[in-house]
């Protein structure tokens, strides 16, 4: 038998790296039978954006669409609506101390970026808080959970998209920032890490959330025209608007 001739393979060019920059326009329509091979198609930008929050800030995050972030291992989330997070932010901003850490506002949620591990401490704080029983809409994501991630700080994203209201700062120590349990929670300094106090936001979102929620049940039950209301409901009227 004759030996085995070696047929020559012709060399392909490796492809190309990645030469789309970051700072393009993020382009969200996945319709229209995109190539998956194509690196700068949308599916290889969201992948950036990605990578954006995992080099920059070392948090890890799922590619999408939509990119969103794991709680539970960099930082863990207290969520409430939109309406009281804003009174939250207000009165957070008036008072002693650094106030809060990264906020992010995901549809008609608003989100508060807190120290790993607090999400295990929100039912607690809640009790010591007088606040244990009522219902409340907030919550806590902590291990295993996912947060959509806003568009990176600068960097432009799809309309209705997250949004960094507060956004992180890049680099090392960016946990220092957010919210965690101190000894002393109504004083102006910050503990250990100079971060924010978990404690008083939470007694300040608890505390929006419940006003939200009254404020919106008396409105459903207001007396059409003409109607005097209950002087029971009247003297509540006045506390609420008194606080």
């Amino acid at each position: 038998m004759p030996p085995a001739t070696l047929l020559p393979v012709p060399r392909v060019p490796l492809a190309a790296p990645l030469a789309v920059p970051l700072d393009a326009p993020l382009d969200v329509s996945f319709g229209g039978g995109a190539d998956p091979g194509d690196r700068t198609g949308p599916e290889a930008r969201w992948v950036r954006w990605a990578r954006w929050y995992e080099r920059e800030l070392g948090w890890p995050a799922e590619a999408g669409p939509p990119v969103r972030l794991r709680t539970g291992v960099r930082f863990d989330v207290l969520e409430l609506p939109d309406g009281a997070g804003r009174e939250t932010l207000r009165r957070m901003g008036a008072g002693p101390g650094p106030g809060t850490g990264p906020v992010a506002l995901t549809g008609r949620r608003m989100c508060f970026l807190l120290a790993p591990g607090s999400a295990d401490e929100l039912p607690g704080l809640l009790e010591w808080l007088e606040w244990g029983g009522i219902r409340l809409d907030l919550r806590a994501l902590g291990a295993g959970g996912l947060m959509t991630a806003p568009a990176p700080a600068r960097r432009g994203g799809p309309g209705g998209a997250a949004v960094w209201l507060r956004p992180p700062r890049p680099g090392p120590g960016a946990e220092s920032s957010l919210p965690a349990l101190r000894p002393s929670p109504w004083s102006g300094a910050g503990g250990a890490s100079g971060g924010p106090c978990l404690a008083r936001l939470v007694a300040t979102a608890a505390a929006a959330c419940h006003r939200t929620r009254l404020l919106g049940a008396d409105r459903d039950r207001l007396p059409g025209p003409g109607a005097v209301a209950p002087a029971g409901r009247q003297r509540a009227g006045q506390r609420l608007a008194s606080s």
